[in-house]
């Protein structure tokens, strides 16, 4: 089950509206996952809300996921609070129409013939134990690759963390190429050396990691891969320590983001029982940090020019490499 957990929201912190305000649009075209494979049991109706809109997800006849708008087009009633799934299609609680998985209506008792009517919703693909959506104004162009380690037995169970903040979700991505960041928060004793090459909606980051980790140091490379605005897999290799971090960010709302993060750590070749232990450490660590940049994300404001010191070069990089998920006019 995920770690759903809450963290300060600084009550008696007066919030600056700018806090909510932000040039860019709130949701980037791409690829987004909204759920992982096994929280989508055939038979079952998942409620979600993501990108400001009421959705459901259930599995059809062929046990293929669909996600769709929650609300039957008939008379405005919620799938997703009392719909059940019958022969591969969602039932609407208040009249008993249904929809298959593609959204189409299949069936609608007293109807001399079943309406043309449809509900909305996204492009699906599953791999990698997870349900993407494409939230765009055409047909994706491009997929998100399989994600090996999610499969493969050297790696453990995953450490699945979820958290929100009231953040646009490209500041969230912007944390990854944020070097200074790394040394007051991370603890490492100087900021990385980055690079980032884009490769059209892929981005590719390569650095290393230096700190002190239970009194011993600890010293790994890491490759950050990124598939679009939603997606990022961060691959840590090192002598004691080595893991494939994914990174899932999904706008909620036009204030809320959700960043899910499954944490894959490598069972040691010679001593894997000790998986579980890495995975403590880990946990211990590497959740409190993140809960310490919820804390600062929660009350950040957007700077569309930050004043940048030499060594800062990450942040206008991808800015300008995620620039190309949004309408061309939001560019302007």
């Amino acid at each position: 089950m995920p770690l759903r957990r809450s963290h300060d929201k600084l009550a008696d912190l007066p919030r600056d509206p700018r806090a909510d305000a932000y040039p860019m649009p709130p949701v980037p075209y791409g690829w987004y996952a909204v759920l992982r494979s096994g929280e989508l049991r055939p038979g079952k109706v998942v409620s979600l809300h993501y990108f400001g809109r009421a959705l459901i997800a259930f599995r059809g006849a062929d046990g293929q996921a669909g996600v769709r708008d929650a609300h039957c087009p008939h008379y405005g009633a919620h799938l997703g609070a009392g719909g059940k799934v019958v022969d591969g299609a969602v039932e609407c609680p208040f009249h008993g129409w249904r929809f298959g998985a593609d959204g189409r209506c299949t069936h609608a008792p007293f109807a001399a013939r079943t309406p043309k009517v449809s509900l909305g919703g996204f492009p699906v693909r599953e791999h990698s134990g997870l349900i993407f959506v494409y939230h765009g104004p055409d047909e994706p162009s491009w997929e998100v690759p399989d994600i090996p380690e999610t499969a493969a037995r050297d790696f453990a169970t995953p450490i699945d963390d979820v958290c929100r903040a009231r953040i646009h979700i490209q500041e969230m991505r912007e944390n990854i190429v944020d070097e200074s960041h790394f040394h007051f928060i991370h603890g490492q004793s100087e900021p990385p050396v980055q690079e980032l090459r884009p490769d059209g909606p892929f981005a590719e980051v390569r650095g290393r990691i230096h700190r002190r980790v239970l009194g011993r140091d600890i010293n790994n490379t890491f490759d950050v891969f990124m598939y679009g605005p939603g997606v990022m897999v961060v691959r840590v290799l090192g002598p004691v320590l080595s893991l494939t971090a994914v990174a899932l960010t999904t706008p909620i709302d036009d204030r809320t983001s959700e960043m899910r993060m499954l944490y894959y750590v490598r069972k040691p070749a010679r001593l894997p029982f000790l998986a579980p232990l890495l995975k403590l450490v880990f946990r211990a660590e590497a959740l409190r940090e993140v809960r310490e940049e919820l804390r600062i994300w929660d009350h950040k404001i957007h700077q569309p020019r930050p004043v940048l010191l030499p060594h800062e070069k990450g942040i206008r990089a991808l800015r300008r490499w995620y620039a190309q998920f949004y309408p061309a006019a939001a560019n302007d």
